[in-house]
């Protein structure tokens, strides 16, 4: 079986080598017919800031990697990164990214979204053939049956998503509250990616720059504050998230205080995961507020990290299981157009004897007479390959051919 897959990851190549091949999605057509007329009878690409693969049925896979530093003009700066897996072991890498196995954040389900996006590129773009469409097909399958009988995604392995899950424990749902969200950058995005995921009502963005709180909020339909609007807001919170790099704190116990008597001291859930502090460490001394620290947060995703990888080992042992079934399956695929010959050549028999038969009874041959001829002449005829191969094998002394009509036709079973 020619399938090949070859790439390079977070793993193998530094983000100054991975970017230097990283296909556009609106060239991505263009690249699959490009790897197409380069020799590949069916390719697909994937694309990703972690990795490029190429996943592709070829006859010489030498060249791909070669093909891939053409594409992108880099020279042989890949010499080194890339790396190759074939048939079993191509099957295998294609499960294990699939589930989130070799992702740089174990068993991440993005990849699964990413994976299924290059598929459908090489099928709008026709690269994508037998082979591979049986390979994907069976990779989203595997993928799910890992996230359903294993652990590898049900904790949370990132400090935002950690905190997220927190506040679910703390709130039945997140419809009917407010979260504050203090900074700009990427863990406070991510957190509001996952709030916003997770149908919170209404969202608050506060930043030193108003233009960047602004953006921010935009994608979210949040409003945008300046961090001196504060605590004219954090009353309205019941959540609030907390990451700047400000060197003192940007809320405060009076605060806090001053909040809570507006809320009516209804609960809130803070989170701080700056270094120094947003928030005054007395503020966890008020009876109605949660308050978690990066030190607290990542207690709880290291926990979480180890069920993953628990989780993965089973994942690994159902990935195996998987393979094994897939060669299997492809490996009973090369006996199709046999099976095919046979039922056609089998088929052809049975027509001319029946319409024989139709004659000698349309001569006026009697019916158990004519029943009899087609009985016969029909078993002669399906017998008469296989006896005349039998019979020059056994003079050939070939105890294989026997051997495997033996099994073939069960008479080792029929005899016992």
């Amino acid at each position: 079986m020619p399938l090949v897959v070859v790439g390079i990851n977070h793993r193998t190549a530094p983000l100054e080598v991975r970017e230097k091949v990283v296909f556009d999605p609106a060239q991505l057509p263009d690249a699959l017919r490009a790897l197409a007329s380069g020799g590949a009878r069916e390719n697909v690409i994937v694309s990703t800031c972690n990795r490029t693969e190429l996943y592709c049925v070829v006859d010489t896979a030498g060249e791909l990697g070669a093909w891939l530093e053409r594409y992108h003009g880099v020279g042989r700066s890949l010499a080194g990164s890339l790396y190759e897996h074939r048939d079993a072991d191509a099957v295998a890498h294609a499960f294990a990214v699939a589930s989130g196995l070799d992702s740089m954040v174990l068993g991440e389900a993005q990849i699964l979204g990413q994976l299924k996006d290059a598929y459908r590129a090489a099928q709008q773009t026709g690269t994508s053939g037998p082979l591979l469409n049986r390979l994907f097909q069976a990779s989203f399958s595997v993928a799910k049956r890992v996230r359903t009988e294993t652990r590898i995604g049900a904790n949370a392995v990132s400090v935002a998503y950690a905190a997220v899950s927190l506040a679910r424990q703390i709130f039945a749902g997140f419809s009917q509250h407010t979260a504050l969200l203090v900074g700009a950058g990427e863990t406070v995005a991510l957190a509001a990616r996952h709030l916003h995921s997770q149908g919170l009502k209404r969202m608050i963005i506060a930043n030193r720059s108003l233009d960047r709180a602004q953006s921010l909020a935009a994608e979210f339909n949040a409003s945008a504050i300046g961090l001196d609007a504060l605590p004219n807001h954090l009353a309205e919170a019941d959540i609030v998230f907390s990451s700047t790099a400000s060197p003192e704190p940007v809320i405060t116990v009076a605060d806090v205080d001053a909040a809570l008597i507006a809320r009516r001291h209804r609960p809130m859930f803070m989170v701080d995961i700056a270094v120094p502090r947003d928030i005054e460490a007395g503020v966890a001394d008020f009876e109605d507020v949660y308050l978690y620290t990066i030190d607290d947060l990542q207690g709880v995703v290291t926990e979480n990290l180890k069920a993953r990888e628990h989780g993965a080992s089973e994942a690994r042992i159902l990935i195996d299981e998987e393979v094994a079934r897939f060669m299997s399956g492809l490996r009973g695929q090369h006996a199709v157009p046999t099976i095919r010959e046979l039922r056609t050549g089998a088929e052809s028999m049975r027509a001319q004897t029946l319409e024989q038969a139709r004659r000698l009874l349309a001569a006026g041959r009697p019916t158990a007479e004519v029943l009899e001829y087609l009985a016969d002449t029909l078993t002669h005829r399906l017998m008469h390959s296989p006896t005349h191969a039998l019979r020059e094998a056994g003079e050939a002394g070939d105890e294989a051919v026997v051997a495997a009509a033996r099994r073939l036709f069960q008479l080792d079973e029929d005899a016992e």
